[in-house]
């Protein structure tokens, strides 16, 4: 049995038939095979290496702050570095860290030092990996303006480093392999007043906190915004879907790109509200929404109102 192979490689943390629920901002989420939660990068190459031999299904998650996981059993391991790789330095003007570390505590150490570029990410949720992935960024500036590399661990335990130019960045999207685990990423920033990077992180924590529903459980925005000058939420609205529920989930009254979990939601009630969304607004004006949120053990057509 595979499980018990891992094992005895590890001395990390597993799960075995771990409800994803208890690992989603969400709080949504069927069991999976095991979550793992290794020791460190090495007990991490170990794992992958062994599920890969397998040919076993693997899913890489942060936080889970942006993840939507099917109600159903998902015949699949999942392993995180929040709470294991969690090295961050800064010298002078440069920040080191695993990709388990938090952005938030990221965020903070950097307006300690007196650096600023991530300062409008403050209340962003999820850890630098996840952050990475769906290059985060809010108020006018990106996580990735400010790399200068990552390094990532590929299915064969092969660990490389990679430069902006090896890398495709575009809202909230980058070009990373499905099968590459990133290990942690270097920043390069620029100094500051100390009085400039506070009011620019009180505005962007005041921004958030105006816009967003954030007393009850969600993924944060579910939709990419079509362009710079057309935000999914204003067109979520433009139909009429603010306030829709289905079961326990509502399309959210305060900000209509956030679908909330009022306790009791299951991924079915979340998934009918983006297929709603995605029909209503393609029928209206022709533009078929894109998700911002990550989904794990979806068919197409659960996601999708026209999917054959």
């Amino acid at each position: 049995m595979i499980i018990s192979e891992i094992k005895k490689i590890t001395k990390g943390i597993i799960l075995e038939d771990e409800p994803m629920s208890q690992h989603t901002s969400y709080g949504i989420g069927g069991k999976v095979l095991a979550y793992i939660r290794p020791y460190d990068r090495s007990d991490l190459i170990r794992i992958i290496k062994l599920i890969n031999k397998h040919k076993a299904k693997l899913y890489f998650v942060g936080s889970g702050s942006n993840l939507l996981v099917n109600d159903k059993n998902i015949s699949s391991f999942v392993i995180t570095p929040a709470k294991a790789l969690k090295s961050l330095n800064i010298d002078k003007n440069i920040i080191i860290a695993d990709s388990g570390v938090m952005l938030g505590k990221i965020v903070k150490e950097a307006v300690t030092h007196r650096l600023t570029g991530l300062e409008t990410l403050v209340g962003v949720p999820g850890t630098l990996g996840g952050a990475l992935i769906m290059n985060a960024g809010a108020f006018g500036s990106e996580i990735s303006n400010y790399l200068v590399s990552v390094d990532v661990i590929s299915s064969s335990g092969i660990i490389k480093t990679l430069y902006p130019n090896d890398i495709n960045f575009n809202y909230r999207y980058s070009s990373f392999k499905s099968t590459e685990f990133i290990l942690s990423a270097t920043f390069k920033l620029n100094t500051s007043s100390e009085k400039d990077i506070k009011s620019k992180k009180l505005i962007a924590s005041k921004g958030r906190i105006n816009s967003q529903p954030l007393r009850f459980r969600s993924a944060g925005s579910v939709f990419k915004n079509p362009h710079s000058k057309l935000a999914a939420g204003f067109l979520i609205d433009k139909v009429g879907l603010k306030g829709t529920r289905c079961g326990n989930a509502e399309i959210s009254e305060h900000h209509a790109n956030f679908f909330i979990n009022h306790g009791s939601a299951k991924a079915a009630d979340i998934a009918s509200l983006i297929r709603l969304s995605r029909k209503t607004i393609y029928e209206k004006f022709g533009i078929m929404l894109e998700l911002e949120i990550k989904t794990i053990g979806f068919n197409k057509s659960e996601l999708y109102p026209y999917a054959n």
